[in-house]
């Protein structure tokens, strides 16, 4: 197959994906504001005559915060990582349906494994969106009609027409020659949006844009470039390349410059391993150590055994566990222990963990918790403990604080 003449890379991204899985299950909820977060008690119930009846946000009370919402939600100022009791002020009538981790996994599955079959060189950036490298596949360079992108917009259609047909749920795709700029634009026409561009775009379609818009420039950075002066990302490009070094050291200064003129070399990832597997809860109300032994003692062995699991599925063992605590203050403490044998049950991260909490005072009340299994290597490699092997607290390497 001949090299592809120009680099086509896509940014896949599905639209508001817990949501839009939660309506192919409740499809009268089609075109509603709908808030996914907080608890299982929040199931909806099925009634006599057939139809359900779903909790609402109005009166809600809690620690919970909105993982996701339906476009309907966020037109009414709900957004992801929200209070759930703030969102309730914005949208008290909409919909609150709790999260449901195991559909969204194999939802993602279904639709990777549907853009695999037209190509596979796929960077997974998540549960929700991938870079896909386009350049060599067939017709991608190919003009149609008048339109010398037709071959490239004809492959970009043929993905989102893939993924719909694989599970019902639309995406939005942003093609352009690099990775950086394709995460731009595929937020440019959400959702179920396309967008492909050349360098050549720059100037109409992303110099407009607030400096924010780059993956890279977070909070801080854009304050200091507001500061500046700098608000869009055309106000950035402006900018002599010695200027942003002077003000932002070597490396970040040289790369604000050149991503502000869409610059961005990065290959395609096909393949990485993780770091570390973790994960966590926040609680819908403070809970002590001791008053709430219990329900503290059931939520963390839970966690435990989600990590396991997670290990397990991926295929994977780790040697470091640690643990987060989150405090009524907002003040966050974590707590590592590294064992002489990687692990992947339940049993001996709930023992290694153990010995983390050990190590915290505990005299204020609890707002999260979570688990954490790092250093990690994949299972069947030596140096990992079966289960008869398991490493116990009092037999592991002294511990690392983090």
């Amino acid at each position: 197959m001949a090299p592809s003449a120009q680099r086509w890379i896509a940014h896949l991204d599905m639209d508001a994906f817990y949501a839009s899985v939660e309506l192919l299950r409740y499809p009268e909820l089609q075109g509603l504001p709908v808030v996914i977060g907080g608890g299982r008690r929040h199931q909806p119930v099925l009634l006599p005559d057939g139809t359900r009846r779903f909790a609402r946000l109005r009166g809600y009370t809690g620690r919970g915060v909105a993982t996701t919402a339906t476009y309907a939600a966020r037109d009414l100022g709900v957004h992801s990582a929200m209070g759930l009791m703030k969102a309730a002020l914005r949208a008290p009538d909409a919909i609150l349906l709790p999260v449901d981790f195991d559909e969204y996994r194999r939802c993602s599955k279904r639709f990777k494994a549907a853009v695999a079959e037209i190509t596979p060189l796929i960077e997974d950036r998540g549960i929700d969106e991938i870079y896909i490298d386009l350049s060599e596949v067939p017709g991608v360079d190919e003009p149609l009609g008048h339109d010398p992108l037709g071959g490239v917009r004809a492959v970009a259609q043929e993905l989102r027409n893939t993924v719909r047909r694989a599970t019902g749920l639309s995406c939005s795709i942003g093609v352009t020659p690099n990775k950086l700029l394709s995460k731009i634009a595929s937020e440019l026409d959400k959702p179920d949006g396309q967008t492909v561009l050349t360098l050549a775009d720059l100037p109409t379609r992303i110099w407009p844009l607030p400096v924010r818009r780059i993956n890279g420039i977070g909070p801080k950075a854009g304050a200091r470039l507001a500061a500046m002066g700098i608000a869009t990302i055309g106000e950035l490009a402006a900018q002599p390349r010695g200027a942003l070094i002077e003000r932002f050291g070597r490396a970040y200064g040289a790369w604000l410059h050149d991503a502000a003129h869409g610059r961005d070399d990065r290959p395609v990832v096909t393949h990485s391993e993780p770091v570390s597997i973790s994960r966590e809860t926040t609680f819908e109300r403070d809970l002590h150590a001791r008053a709430d032994r219990a329900a503290l003692t059931r939520i963390f062995t839970q966690l435990c055994e989600q990590v396991a699991g997670d290990l397990q599925r991926k295929g994977y063992a780790g040697r470091t566990v640690g643990i987060k605590l989150r405090f009524d203050d907002f003040r966050t403490v974590t707590r590592d222990l590294t064992l002489p044998a990687a692990v992947a049950d339940a049993a001996a991260i709930r023992g290694a963990a153990g010995q983390c909490l050990k190590r915290v005072d505990l005299s204020r009340r609890l707002r999260l918790l979570g688990v954490r299994v790092g250093s990690l290597a994949r299972a069947g490699h030596p140096g990992i403990a079966t289960p008869r092997q398991r490493p116990s607290g009092d037999a592991a390497a002294a511990p690392k604080q983090g």
